[in-house]
């Protein structure tokens, strides 16, 4: 079995993955929060 050197994967891809979810994430949470207050604002 070959040798694992902890720390050696390249790891861009699922960085920039993780960053894409993150961001996606908050686009809905904001999205979320403002379609809440919408309802708020005009009682429906």
């Amino acid at each position: 079995m070959a040798e694992h050197k902890h720390g050696s994967m390249n790891i861009d891809v699922q960085e920039k993955a993780f960053a894409g979810f993150i961001k996606a994430s908050t686009y809905v949470s904001v999205a979320a929060i403002g379609v809440l207050i919408f309802l708020a604002i005009f009682n429906s």
